[in-house]
């Protein structure tokens, strides 16, 4: 009777250890399929990572990097499969190479592009180029006066 018992709580126990280790397994996924998705832009919102998405493609691509992962796949062979399938967009770091070129300096062209319009409008605005604060000519003093002079005319009574 002891044995039997004994048997069945061996059984037990090995298999609490069994399930704590698949657990433990599917943890480890869990951070992984995290982490890659971490590095992966989203294709529908393209501003968040496929960690972050909740777009149908989103997570229909977590859970293809997910099965890939269980099935023994490495990070870059992952990445590369991506890549192949929707171009270098679809990674957070595309690798600098000419066909990626506007997604990295693409930003920096618009910025330039804004402010050398803002430059232009500034130099073609009239009073660019003037301080408030330049002297009057001889021309310009007169003709402050006779304003000065008239206004203080019409103010007086009579």
């Amino acid at each position: 009777m002891h044995s039997r018992a004994l048997a069945a709580w061996l059984a037990a126990a090995l298999s609490g250890v069994a399930l704590h280790a698949a657990a433990l397994s599917e943890a480890e996924l869990d951070a992984r399929v995290h982490a890659l998705s971490g590095e992966l832009r989203c294709l529908v919102c393209q501003n968040q990572t496929l960690a972050d998405s909740n777009a149908e493609l989103a997570v229909d691509l977590r859970r293809q990097i997910r099965a890939q992962l269980r099935d023994g796949a490495s990070d870059a062979a992952i990445k590369d499969y991506l890549v192949q399938r929707y171009g270098d967009f679809v990674l957070y770091q595309p690798p600098l190479r000419p066909l990626t070129w506007l997604l990295w300096f693409g930003p920096l062209l618009l910025l330039a592009a804004a402010v050398a319009a803002i430059a232009r409008a500034r130099s073609r605005r009239p009073d660019a180029g003037t301080p408030a604060d330049a002297p009057l000519d001889a021309t310009a003093q007169r003709q402050l006066a006779d304003l000065l002079d008239a206004s203080t005319t019409e103010r007086r009574p009579p």
